[in-house]
C-alpha cells in the first residue's frame, strides 16, 4: 500500500518562499506519478503540479512560473518549491500518487486519477 507524508508547511510572508516535501513509501517510487493539489477553505481541490518518473512536469496556471516541482528517485521524495507566494496560495497542500500507465496530461491533472493521498500540509501566506 502506498503511503504519502507531507512535511514543511507553515507560515510565510507574501513574496517569500517555502518548500514542502512528500515522502513516498510502500511501492516502487519510480513507477508513480506524483501530484500536488491544494484546497483552500470553501474551495474545490485545485491541481497545482505533477511530475512523472521521467521528470515531465505540469503546473497549474495560477502557480506557473512561481512554483517548481522536483523528485529524487533515490530518496523517494518529491518537493514543491514555492516562490513569490501570494495570500491566495494559502491552502492545505496534498501530495497524491498514481501508477504510471503511459503519460496522460489529462490523468495527471485530474484528482480522481490519484488513488493515494497524503494527510495534507497547511501553508499560510500572510499579506
Amino acid at each position: 500500500q502506498v503511503q504519502l507524508v507531507e512535511s514543511g508547511g507553515g507560515l510565510v510572508q507574501a513574496g517569500g518562499s517555502l518548500s514542502i516535501s512528500c515522502s513516498f513509501s510502500g511501492r516502487t517510487f519510480s513507477m508513480y506519478i506524483i501530484g500536488w493539489f491544494r484546497q483552500a477553505p470553501g474551495e474545490e481541490r485545485e491541481f497545482t503540479a505533477a511530475i512523472n518518473p521521467s521528470d515531465n512536469k505540469l503546473y497549474g496556471d495560477s502557480v506557473k512560473g512561481r512554483f517548481s516541482i522536483s523528485r529524487d528517485n533515490s530518496n523517494n521524495t518529491v518537493w514543491l518549491q514555492m516562490n513569490s507566494v501570494k495570500p491566495e496560495d494559502t491552502a492545505v497542500y496534498y501530495c497524491a500518487a498514481q501508477l504510471l500507465i503511459g503519460w496522460s496530461v489529462g490523468r495527471a491533472l485530474d484528482a480522481r486519477s490519484y488513488p493515494y493521498w497524503g494527510q495534507g500540509a497547511q501553508v499560510t501566506v500572510s499579506a
